[in-house]
């Protein structure tokens, strides 16, 4: 996370107005990568649900992928300063996808183990609510590397060094989650026969078509927001040097409530906390229409709400995925962890995607130059409506397809029983 954050947060501000980037090409690269990415993951997903090792399916994906992470976030945050122009533009390209690529070898196999850690409906739930506890410690690393580039005298320097200590750091977090977590090595040799078998049968599953559509509406929504966050401040509110306290108030509401959505989402279920975190979001983001220049007070308590909204879906979404993923083993007695996480993936992905492209092109089109002071208005409208209007509606659409989830506590303990007197 503490990698990942900057990338997503402060990568295309850095390059539009550190590189001068045009923004149309700097989300067209995002765009080729993330899209890349996604269309990856089925089959990371489905090699490593297909591995035989000593190490298990899971871990030797994990570990070959921590020397490629670290080199490949070396290469995207410091292009050589020779380049310019379109060598720059290719530079960032192929660093960008260079990167996902090796995301996809660790991060497809680490979800895909975190699915089949426990079967226990409500243990899950604790399981992913620690895993954000902890992640979210990375998200103070990750905005710590941003004040730091942000407020740099030289930030192209200040980013070649926060690059080569983060990819250091992450190579080591690697291997120690290589080394320390655990892995069920009983479920070798049971994934799927082939890639395009485990995708049929992730898409004849009906609840995971639902959670398919669902995700690809929230992830454009969210893509949004992701890359325009500077923007906003920078160019509407006009007070770029609150960008790390206003993300501080996105992540404290995370940390501070998740041990109460354990306790609710046992009383309410996990599908009803998850819609009311899906209106949270699409309240807040709608909220983002009314902010405009001196009001950053707005956009902190904005913040605090989407904060909150995205604390639950990180917390119940992960444990709701596994419980489908079981739903597959009661139909097919296979598991398909890493199948399940990589199609997921490749629709979130996609949908941030198309989301930065977009919004890279739009930009452009209105007018942002990253050499001006002050951008015209036309700017300022455009970055209202993606980071107000465009995922406020999407939040909404994927809370009203989710009313029609189906699969209760009820119906995953009778799954469960019945794939344990089966074996």
């Amino acid at each position: 996370m503490g990698a990942s954050l900057p990338i997503s947060i402060w990568l295309m501000k850095f390059s539009t107005d550190e590189l001068l980037i045009a923004p149309g090409a700097m989300g067209v690269i995002i765009m080729i990568a993330r899209l890349w990415d996604g269309v990856s993951d089925p089959l990371a997903g489905h090699l490593s649900d297909s591995t035989r090792s000593r190490f298990g399916r899971r871990h030797v994906w994990m570990l070959g992928a921590a020397l490629p992470l670290a080199v490949t976030l070396v290469l995207l945050w410091a292009p050589p300063p020779m380049l310019t122009g379109t060598a720059l533009v290719l530079w960032m390209g192929a660093a960008y996808i260079l990167w996902e690529t090796a995301s996809t070898g660790f991060l497809v196999p680490y979800a895909a183990l975190g699915n089949e850690l426990t079967q226990d409906y409500h243990e899950r739930t604790r399981l992913f609510a620690w895993r954000h506890l902890i992640g979210v410690t990375g998200y103070g690393l990750g905005l710590g590397l941003v004040y730091s580039i942000r407020t740099s005298a030289d930030p192209r320097q200040t980013a070649f060094v926060a690059a080569l200590s983060g990819g250091v750091a992450v190579a080591i977090a690697i291997v120690y989650a290589w080394r320390f977590l655990p892995e069920p090595m009983e479920h070798q040799g049971r994934g799927s026969v082939d890639l395009w078998s485990g995708i049929r049968d992730v898409l004849r599953n009906p609840h995971a078509r639902i959670l398919l559509v669902v995700y690809a509406i929230e992830s454009f929504g969210m893509g949004t927001i992701a890359f325009l966050t500077p923007y906003i401040l920078d160019n509407v509110v006009g007070d770029i040097s609150s960008l790390e306290l206003v993300l501080v108030f996105w992540v404290v509401p995370q940390f501070v409530f998740t041990p109460i959505w354990l306790r609710v989402s046992r009383i309410v279920g996990k599908k009803r906390l998850w819609l009311f975190g899906m209106c949270l979001y699409a309240l807040g983001f709608s909220a983002n229409l009314v902010i405009g220049e001196g009001t950053v007070w707005i956009l902190y308590a904005i913040v605090i709400v989407l904060g909150i909204g995205g604390g639950i879906s990180t917390v119940v979404a992960p444990a709701i995925q596994a419980d489908v993923i079981d739903y597959d083993e009661y139909l097919s007695g296979e598991r398909k962890e890493g199948t399940y996480t990589a199609v997921w993936n490749l629709l979130r992905k996609s949908g941030w995607a198309v989301a930065a492209g977009i919004g890279g092109v739009a930009l452009g089109a209105a007018g942002y130059d990253g050499e001006l002071e002050v951008q015209p208005e036309t700017v300022k409208s455009t970055i209202l409506f993606l980071v107000g209007a465009v995922p406020a509606v999407a939040y909404a659409l994927g809370a009203l397809l989710f009313t029609r989830f189906s699969l209760n506590e009820r119906e995953h303990q009778d799954l469960v029983a019945a794939i344990s007197e089966r074996e």
